[in-house]
């Protein structure tokens, strides 16, 4: 059986690497879960490409777009997941958008993503107040619909913090998802409004590049969440980055563990 997202929290602080499914194929893809699992992370987020993926910066704007020349299409990804399946158990999370689901069947989506053991969906086009055409079927099939709260939130994070499910997506920059030389929203105060609200695990993301900012945001968080620092890799060394990215998620599991 997978474990499921209070798993990834249970042990320290959580580093929850993303990646975009099929690039640069499947197959490194299923590669390269298994290398970050076995490099620490905590629970790995796995992106179903999308043609306008429109909460992306141009690194993982360029990973779908490379996934999708490659022909991955959503019943690819769960073959693939299925295929982790027999090898780990970490926690997993989907990351996607709106008309994925929607064009896939949302049912039929939570059906597959229940047999395989897949905790969560994170949906970032999908306002807060929509929430309830996806979460319902989600919900039926003890799959998460995870909320993001971002610095421009304000008065709606308890509101959000109070009914989020998985664990809290606290988005620590405006704009598109990129690496950043520096986060300066008050991630402190975004935290402390959601402890008053609930005790879910919030982790944050958007910007995060080096292992010391991860440690900065996990140390008043409870984990620390990286996409395009490891999708730039990808990028960068095509089918042979499963090493070079091993590496890389050490160096930040590391460096949490302090």
């Amino acid at each position: 059986m997978a474990k499921n997202i209070r798993d990834a929290f249970s042990n320290g602080k959580a580093f929850i690497p993303f990646i975009t499914a099929g690039d640069p194929t499947l197959e490194v893809t299923e590669e390269l879960v298994l290398a970050m699992a076995d490099a620490g992370a905590s629970l790995i987020e796995i992106g179903i490409p999308f043609s306008d993926p429109t909460a992306e910066g141009p690194v993982i704007m360029a990973a779908n777009e490379r996934s999708l020349a490659q022909g991955t299409t959503t019943d690819k990804v769960f073959e693939m997941v299925a295929n982790i399946r027999k090898h780990s158990d970490i926690p997993l999370v989907f990351m996607t958008y709106a008309n994925v689901v929607y064009s896939y069947g949302s049912d039929r989506f939570a059906t597959r993503a229940e047999e395989l053991g897949v905790s969560g969906v994170i949906l970032p086009d999908v306002p807060y107040e929509e929430r309830e055409e996806f979460k319902e079927d989600l919900n039926a099939h003890n799959v998460a619909l995870i909320s993001m709260i971002a610095p421009t939130s304000d008065e709606r994070i308890a509101m959000i913090a109070g009914e989020a499910e998985g664990f809290l997506y606290i988005v620590s920059s405006l704009g598109v998802t990129g690496t950043r030389d520096s986060i300066t929203s008050d991630i402190a105060s975004m935290v402390k409004r959601v402890r008053e609200a609930s005790d879910i695990p919030c982790a944050v993301g958007f910007g995060i590049s080096s292992p010391e900012q991860a440690k900065a945001m996990a140390d008043i968080s409870d984990g620390a969440i990286v996409g395009s620092a490891i999708v730039r890799l990808c990028g960068q060394y095509g089918k042979d980055c499963v090493p070079y990215i091993k590496d890389f998620v050490k160096s930040f599991t590391d460096k949490l563990a302090e």
